[in-house]
């Protein structure tokens, strides 16, 4: 499989709200961050996509996961942001993240500038998606009924 049918294959283990907000979300952050190197990771607890310069993952700039419940799109670097709408969560010592209740939240200006500002400086040079590691054993990617 090419690592857009794997991408995909991960996706459809979601419910269909996940799946959509998903791929808008993609979509628009590949619109946001043209050229970035995605990694994906189908990791035990959820499935994360990356968006950086380069194959290394601490290189990524964003990201978004995956829960049976929400999405989230995290800042790598959240702690160096400068957040004047308090919309970053999170109390680690670098990253933040935003819960999103749907892909038009990256249409809002306010977290479009969070996106522009954790990307400032950093040069893109080719989109490519890269499928970077898939756990054996995984959590249910679906919510409990």
């Amino acid at each position: 499989m090419t690592p857009a049918q794997q991408l995909t294959a991960f996706l459809s283990k979601y419910d269909g709200d996940i799946q959509r907000t998903a791929r808008a979300a993609l979509a628009k952050l590949r619109k946001l961050l043209p050229g970035a190197i995605e990694l994906v990771y189908d990791n035990y607890n959820a499935l994360v996509i990356g968006f950086g310069p380069s194959e290394r993952a601490s290189d990524a700039i964003v990201s978004i996961a995956l829960y049976p419940k929400w999405v989230t799109l995290f800042f790598l670097e959240g702690h160096r942001l400068r957040d004047p709408h308090k919309l970053l969560g999170g109390g680690g010592k670098i990253v933040r993240q935003i819960r999103l209740e749907s892909a038009a939240d990256l249409d809002r200006p306010e977290i479009v500038a969070l996106i522009e500002q954790a990307a400032d400086g950093t040069e893109f040079v080719k989109r490519r998606l890269v499928i970077e590691s898939i756990s054996a054993k995984q959590r249910p990617r679906r919510p409990a009924r």
